[in-house]
């Protein structure tokens, strides 16, 4: 099996894809057209990328394409509903980069509050200023707000008790029962967390339904001097609108991700949130830049890639149908013979019924084995007369509707 990689890859997970016989060919630098060409010219079956963006065009290239891994948490990067058009597979790692942006999202908050940078920045030009960063206000006692609790939302919680913080969260999923397991009191909505908290942290992932929902409503919900940390996407947060924020509350910012990154490694860099004034640190996207992190994703991808081509499988797969259409069920026992799902699956698309799903499992022995293929309409007793009389080596066949 062909594995491309487009994008930089730990070592060992592309000597553990070998292992796994896969065929691997790493080409990190290939973007746009050339990446388009190359899917098409190595035939690849796997695609694994980590930020390069996988369009509709890459994935209609690819005849032999069935699978993008995105090496990482989210797939904003690819077109998953062209993917699924094109009937290719999409999988991602959620979680191996938790404890990383974790562990940045802390960075950020004690950075902040000793405000670390500005330390630094004039120890380096040979100036000593205790009197003037003598003020921290520490944070046992005071209240985190995470919105968003995910993976690594539950992780930052734990890290902030741990701190003897008080901790207040929204989460879509979140209920009374799992607030209390987490040791955290549930919000009824962001602008209740930010309203409730001296530090407010975004955790949530890339989606249609979280465009800009930390917005001028909920920032105006936060007491002056708060902090505001995202490690999280910078789709999710107006940054306009924190922007004033900063400049009316006097807020404390810490961010990983901004809405006008370079597309490249390295590169100029231009956003107006660093214009905002104020007390505003940044990192350059690295929250799940750890070799902990890396190693654990490339370790993920590799699995995911290894299932795929020893069972057809694919875990932490994005784009299955949520609800299969199918209605009715077909079961089909067999000898394990050349031809018996070629003739049952005849029958069935001469009678004009689509199928929708099918599995054909083997029995101990692999002698016999059933078949249950998911249909989208019922079959008549004539045509599953017919498959049941139309081949010596079919032992039985039932229908039944699915839920009865």
């Amino acid at each position: 099996m062909v594995v491309l990689i487009a994008d930089n890859f730990e070592s060992a997970g592309v000597e553990a894809l070998r292992a796994a016989r896969c065929e691997v060919i790493l080409e990190p630098s290939l973007k746009d057209d050339a990446l388009r060409d190359a899917i098409a010219r190595t035939k690849c079956r796997v695609l694994v990328v980590r930020s390069t963006r996988v369009t509709a065009a890459m994935l209609e290239a690819g005849d032999a394409l069935g699978l993008v891994v995105r090496a990482g948490a989210g797939v904003n990067t690819i077109d998953v509903a062209a993917a699924s058009r094109n009937a290719v597979l999409v999988a991602n790692c959620p979680g191996k980069n938790a404890v990383a942006v974790a562990e940045l999202t802390f960075a950020l908050i004690l950075g902040l509050d000793r405000r670390l940078c500005e330390n630094v920045a004039d120890l380096r030009q040979k100036r000593w200023n205790k009197k003037e960063y003598s003020t921290a206000r520490g944070l046992k006692g005071r209240t985190l707000g995470v919105v968003g609790l995910g993976r690594i939302g539950q992780i930052v919680a734990q890290r902030a008790l741990a701190f003897e913080m008080k901790v207040v969260a929204w989460s879509r999923s979140l209920d009374e029962d799992a607030a209390s397991a987490l040791g955290v009191v549930r919000c009824e909505t962001p602008a209740e967390a930010a309203s409730r908290c001296d530090i407010l942290s975004i955790h949530l992932a890339a989606a249609p339904q979280t465009k800009g929902m930390i917005n001028a409503d909920v920032l105006g919900r936060l007491k002056p001097g708060s902090f505001v940390i995202n490690t999280a996407r910078a789709e999710v947060m107006d940054y306009a609108a924190l922007a004033r924020a900063i400049r009316e509350k006097g807020l404390r910012v810490g961010l990983d991700v901004f809405a006008n990154e370079p597309a490249e490694g390295a590169g100029t860099f231009a956003d107006a949130i660093v214009e905002a004034g104020g007390i505003v640190y940044g990192t350059h996207h690295i929250g799940a830049s750890t070799d902990q992190a890396q190693d654990a994703i490339a370790a993920e991808t590799v699995r995911i890639i290894a299932d795929y081509a020893n069972t057809g499988h694919v875990d932490n797969c994005v784009n299955l149908c949520a609800r299969s259409p199918a209605r009715y069920v077909l079961v089909v026992r067999h000898r394990n013979r050349p031809g018996v799902l070629a003739h049952a699956l005849g029958v069935v698309s001469d009678a004009g019924v689509n199928v929708e799903e099918m599995e054909n499992v083997i029995c101990e022995g692999t002698e016999g084995a059933c078949a249950q293929i998911k249909l989208d309409s019922p079959l008549d007793a004539d045509v599953l007369a017919k498959i049941e009389r139309g081949h010596e080596h079919v032992l039985g066949v039932s229908l039944f509707e699915i839920g009865r």
